[in-house]
């Protein structure tokens, strides 16, 4: 699938905005701390990743109630769903100056009643974007970071009608934003974010 950035302007997936807030003391003191000790913008990249995966429980998995938006909540509380985990990520590497991006798959939901919005994001190295998912792992998931052959969370079925948008986002879709921020807890999240772009 070919990517294809909603602007041309690089310096737009650099930005700080309202929910990629990577001014913020707690991401940068997060990002200063991942960055001791990496020899390079991949290694901090992949520390940032997994950092991101591994210490932010998915809030659904961890049967968290509580909804946040903005990076430096997510990094703060330690929790989120896939998006938020996106604009955290998006923060943390944004911080040191590598191009994220926001993208979006759209997926059958696990109990089988419709379909749901799933947010990632994607990086930018030696002059191509390449997919991120920090979703965090569980039994059947095993996303991790590559450069190489995407090792995304999930594989979109077509015959399922689920499908990957190819738009790099410089901000996160309005439609997921303004859902995240209205919701007052997960379960009536789960009602309101959008099923399609």
């Amino acid at each position: 699938m070919e990517l294809i950035q909603e602007t041309p302007d690089l310096s737009a997936y650099l930005a700080a905005d309202e929910a990629i807030d990577h001014g913020h003391p707690v991401v940068r003191e997060t990002a200063t701390r991942l960055a001791q000790g990496v020899t390079d913008s991949y290694a901090y990249a992949r520390a940032a990743y997994e950092f991101v995966r591994d210490t932010v429980p998915h809030s659904q998995d961890a049967d968290d109630p509580r909804v946040t938006w903005r990076a430096s909540d997510v990094l703060r509380l330690r929790t989120g769903i896939c998006h938020a985990k996106a604009h955290a990520l998006a923060a943390l590497l944004r911080a040191e100056g590598i191009p994220t991006a926001l993208c979006y798959q759209r997926l059958a939901c696990d109990d089988g009643g419709g379909y749901a919005l799933h947010g990632l994001v994607a990086v930018r190295f030696h002059g191509a974007w390449h997919r991120q998912d920090p979703r965090g792992n569980r039994p059947g998931v095993d996303a991790r970071f590559s450069l190489g052959t995407e090792r995304l969370a999930y594989v979109p079925d077509e015959e399922s009608n689920e499908m990957d948008y190819p738009v790099l986002y410089a901000e996160p879709h309005p439609a997921v934003l303004s859902a995240l921020k209205a919701a007052p807890d997960r379960q009536r999240l789960g009602k309101t974010l959008p099923t399609a772009l």
